[in-house]
């Protein structure tokens, strides 16, 4: 038995991927994890466990530590709409728990979910499916560590947006931490330029801090869409009322890539 497999069979399955039992042995189905894992944040799809890897299966220190809506998010990491389709709805907060994320955006979900995993009596924007509704939540914070990050999608003014936790930042984009990204929970690399606003619960201290990380291993966004999509932003259109005040209601990022 080898140690470091043991631990990387344990963390796999924490994450919702399958190594096969946990007997410290590599075999073809904890290869066949490490290659699924990867594939879902970004990475190059091989078995090779290295640097990047291992960085992207640990949480960072501070979501394991201080901030509760993190270490929740860091949790659900690995997630994938197809595959975890009944533990995501099982998870979801009862105000977005309706919804079936293999049609309906979630970004939105996951952000809401995980806050009142923390604080269960929390506020929450009127509609927190939409991820424009969450631009005026909470205070006003610099994109700090846990901070609620909103985007714009297509353009500045149009309705369609995202909405992720700060994970870190490079020198032209912000790491981020959510969900409906590449149909999964995971970290994925959105252009600063994007970002509407940076948002922090009211009440609780601003403990985060800028986390600078080097750019490799995370791909970049650029449109919160994928191939799989059109369906699910049709389900999105329906979800969400025709007027435009509740057209934003619809998370509008049917799927980062």
């Amino acid at each position: 038995m080898n140690a470091e497999t043991l631990w990387l069979q344990t963390r796999l399955s924490q994450l919702g991927f399958d190594p096969g039992p946990h007997d410290g042995l590599r075999g073809p189905r904890t290869d066949a994890a490490v290659v699924a894992f990867k594939r879902s944040i970004g990475l190059r799809a091989r078995p090779y466990v290295g640097p990047l890897t291992r960085a992207a299966l640990m949480p960072a220190v501070q979501e394991r530590s201080d901030l509760p809506w993190m270490a929740e998010a860091a949790k659900m990491r690995g997630l994938h709409e197809q595959r975890n389709t009944a533990a995501l709805r099982r998870w979801f907060d009862a105000s977005v728990s309706w919804i079936d994320p293999r049609d309906i955006p979630w970004c939105g979900a996951f952000v809401a979910t995980c806050h009142r995993a923390a604080e269960p009596d929390i506020g929450l924007p009127g509609n927190p499916l939409g991820a424009r509704n969450w631009h005026p939540w909470g205070d006003k914070c610099d994109p700090v560590s846990g901070a609620t990050l909103v985007f714009w999608r297509i353009s500045p003014n149009h309705w369609a947006g995202h909405v992720g936790f700060y994970h870190g930042e490079d020198d032209t984009h912000y790491h981020v931490l959510g969900g409906n990204q590449r149909d999964s929970v995971s970290v994925t690399r959105i252009a600063k330029s994007r970002l509407l606003s940076s948002r922090w619960p009211i009440g609780i201290p601003v403990t985060g801090r800028r986390i600078l990380l080097t750019p490799g291993g995370t791909p970049i966004s650029t449109n919160e869409a994928s191939h799989e999509q059109t369906t699910k932003s049709q389900g999105a259109r329906a979800a969400a009322p025709s007027s435009d005040s509740h057209r934003a209601g619809a998370c509008g990022c049917p799927g980062i890539r």
